[in-house]
């Protein structure tokens, strides 16, 4: 679905993402690991437009996506979640919902005036597709409450609801089991599982917990430096030696490893 190709992102002097060169599998939920500075988050921001690549190649579905600015990606299905999550505090976790899909008729000025059956009606089917999202999530018991004051891991599951307003193809998530309790973050986990296999979302996971990528994972491509450093099952990758080495160069206990 998505190839990279001797993808490049340079600061001046600093090589932030050195040649990295990968393949994501539709419908697969793969892993993004390495240690800190390996270049895992900056590879997403040039993936999802919001950083411009100094060099290299990306396709999805055999197009050229290659910096094209993160609204023209979204219309194509292709969206990412952050590490701290944004979501619009004082709206309804439904109203945040809600406002995902764009060209609203309620977002021309004309049509607020002419066309307000219209607006009705489509609000109702937005309110519809907002409570079927949060029942998904199984978090419907946080519909009216402010965005603002839900818990981190609640608002985690809420950005992954904002993907399921649009024809989400690939998301990207960005340490998303980040200041998450683990009781949400397992509820993340099945969600993500649950839109893998019920609606064929491709994944790509940055995150910290090897125990959460192990949970979801396959393959793991693990970063270092900028560059790809190996890609396989999370046993094959924890029992790399070049891959121990970028590891602050000792070996690994359990299924502890540095996180991104």
């Amino acid at each position: 679905m998505i190839v990279i190709e001797d993808v490049h992102k340079h600061f001046g002097g600093f090589h932030a993402v050195d040649g990295a060169t990968m393949r994501i599998e539709e419908r697969s939920i793969t892993g993004l690991i390495g240690p800190n500075g390996a270049g895992k988050t900056t590879l997403f921001n040039v993936i999802a437009g919001v950083l411009q690549p100094t060099s290299g190649r990306i396709t999805m579905a055999g197009e050229d996506i290659t910096g094209l600015p993160p609204h023209e990606l979204f219309h194509k299905g292709l969206l990412r979640t952050f590490q701290i999550a944004h979501e619009f505090g004082s709206m309804t976790c439904r109203e945040n919902l809600m406002m995902v899909p764009g060209g609203q008729t309620g977002e021309n000025l004309w049509d607020t005036w002419f066309g307000r059956k219209r607006i009705a009606n489509e609000e109702r089917a937005l309110r519809a597709k907002a409570d079927e999202v949060l029942e998904f999530l199984t978090i419907s018991h946080i519909a009216d409450l402010r965005a603002g004051e839900i818990s981190g891991g609640q608002k985690k599951l809420l950005e992954l609801g904002r993907t399921m307003m649009v024809d989400a193809k690939i998301v990207f998530l960005d340490e998303v089991g980040a200041g998450v309790n683990r009781t949400l973050l397992y509820t993340i986990a099945d969600a993500i599982k649950r839109l893998n296999q019920e609606r064929g979302y491709t994944f790509v996971v940055i995150e910290h917990d090897m125990d959460f990528i192990e949970r979801l994972c396959d393959p793991v491509i693990c970063m270092a430096e900028g560059k790809v450093l190996a890609e396989g099952t999370l046993a094959e990758i924890k029992a790399n030696e070049h891959v121990i080495e970028a590891y602050l160069g000792t070996g690994l206990k359990n299924k502890e490893m540095v996180g991104a």
